[in-house]
């Protein structure tokens, strides 16, 4: 689980991770989920503290490993159970995620992808990326 001080599970076992970025914005806080390379790969909605910017944080860490994927570009697709990563394509045509939580919530979501493929990597690593230590970071 991920600790304010950056200690996080995936730390402890010498694996080289992501991590999650808090930020004090005007409205509230907010989380990036960035990948070990510095990309952002995740970003949150705004909460009104900090206290519960990291509830969600803990809430992407405990769903996104299992989270299963509903595709919605296909044609007939099935409706899958919460947690879940929702696959669409926006009005510009463009491949997005958003992950939900077990009560339907959405607690993250993504930037726009040109290709599928391309989404998929991006889910992967979200799921690889989850259990990364949390950092604050000065607005």
């Amino acid at each position: 689980m991920p600790t304010k001080n950056g200690q996080g599970a995936a730390r402890n076992r010498g694996i080289i991770m992501g991590k999650y970025e808090v930020k004090q914005t005007e409205k509230g806080f907010r989380f990036n989920l960035k990948a070990a390379n510095g990309q952002v790969i995740g970003v949150s909605q705004i909460y009104a503290s900090e206290k519960s910017c990291l509830k969600g944080i803990e809430s992407v860490t405990r769903v996104a490993p299992d989270a299963v994927i509903e595709d919605q570009t296909v044609e007939g697709y099935t409706v899958e159970k919460n947690p879940k990563f929702e696959i669409y394509v926006d009005k510009g045509g463009q491949f997005r995620y958003r992950l939900k939580a077990k009560n339907g919530e959405i607690i993250l979501s993504g930037e726009a992808y040109k290709a599928k493929a391309g989404l998929l990597n991006g889910v992967a690593s979200i799921k690889k990326n989850a259990e990364s230590p949390v950092v604050k970071v000065e607005a």
